[in-house]
């Protein structure tokens, strides 16, 4: 569906028109012409209920901006600022259902799509921290549950069991191996939940999307400023929030690099966020929450290959594909990122031990 941006932007009191912006694998981003504000389509097929996701965003924000202002620091530079329709409401909904939103954007920042540095994901773990410690206090069960177990590794198999057992694409015959991969590896879907269920992991307030390229960093300095996409905003582990994270940032490749030569697990990287993170969050974590950290990484790792390869048999129907077999690509690249984890866990849990 093609939308005249400009009527959109009307809809919030905002002249002119906008031009496509980042990146993201959901959502269509833009940039007002003017360069004040952040547009967005937000996938509804994704986010079906945008009371639910907006009321979260406003939630958590409101807070933020009052921990920041008694702490004296710049509340509309460190949080996201919700512009709302001139009807007075913080989004706008299409006959089609899609639904857009506008920021304001947050200037003379930068993301970055892979980590080219220790110090950029040692600054980006530092903004991940310091985004869980301002909502620290918040209550988890004020939030809604914007996409139901998103993050419930066990459900996701479950999901994954249905997505080959269907094979909507006829697809299933020709990645058995990687089929095999998954189900070698049920025993680690369940992990998490139960430390959550046996409260040696407490329910927090989690962002659940903790890529590296939803932190906007200063251009000058290269430290966080803030952290951005907040529609995964909900209840939830912050071994989720670290291992997606790392996931992520110690890939020496691209998620969807096809060459697997290039995929690895880089320790570097690895110390450089769990240094960051635990300098700001390690007084605040429990003992089971250190001792899981590292395999965190593995965990979300394997989460996230495995609805790639998901994705892949039901025929390309959630993440946006580039290419035939992209998301094949990207479900491999995460498996062989998983298994150089998994040959990596005891120098990683050596890391943790060292800044606990």
């Amino acid at each position: 569906m093609n939308y005249n941006l400009t009527e959109v932007l009307a809809r919030f009191g905002i002249s002119g028109s906008a031009s496509r912006y980042g990146n993201g694998h959901i959502n269509d981003t833009y940039l007002t012409d003017d360069g004040k504000y952040i547009l967005q389509r937000i996938n509804a097929n994704v986010f079906k209920n945008p009371d639910d996701v907006m009321n979260n965003i406003l939630a958590v924000t409101k807070h933020m901006r009052e921990s920041l202002k008694k702490l004296g620091r710049d509340y509309e530079r460190e949080t996201m600022t919700v512009i709302n329709t001139v009807g007075g409401k913080p989004y706008y909904l299409t006959e089609e259902g899609d639904f857009f939103r506008v920021y304001l954007f947050i200037s003379d920042t930068i993301t970055y799509q892979m980590v080219e540095d220790p110090e950029i994901f040692y600054n980006a773990a530092k903004a991940f921290g310091d985004f869980q410690k301002m909502i620290a206090d918040f209550p988890a069960d004020k939030l809604n549950e914007t996409i139901k177990d998103f993050h419930n590794t066990k459900v996701r198999y479950e999901n994954f069991k249905n997505s080959v057992a269907q094979n909507k694409s006829g697809r299933a015959e020709e990645v058995e191996e990687e089929i095999k991969f998954v189900t070698d590896r049920e025993h680690y879907c369940d992990v998490v939940n139960q430390a959550i269920k046996d409260k040696t992991v407490p329910l927090r307030v989690t962002h659940n999307d903790t890529k590296l390229n939803n932190v906007l960093m200063d251009k000058e300095t290269g430290k966080g400023v803030c952290v951005i996409d907040l529609d995964t905003v909900m209840p939830g582990s912050l071994l989720y929030d670290c291992g997606d994270s790392l996931r992520f940032g110690t890939n020496t490749a691209k998620e969807d690099e096809a060459d697997l030569s290039k995929v690895s697990c880089s320790l570097e990287y690895f110390e450089a966020f769990t240094k960051g993170f635990m300098e700001v969050m390690s007084d605040t974590m429990t003992e089971k929450e250190i001792e899981l950290l590292p395999f965190s990484a593995i965990l979300m790792t394997f989460e996230c290959g495995m609805r790639f390869l998901a994705d892949h048999i039901d025929g390309d129907t959630y993440f946006r594909i580039s290419r035939p077999n992209h998301n094949l690509d990207r479900a491999r690249n995460q498996f062989k990122l998983v298994y150089d984890m998994e040959q990596k866990l005891p120098q990683m849990k050596e890391i943790v031990n060292k800044y606990r």
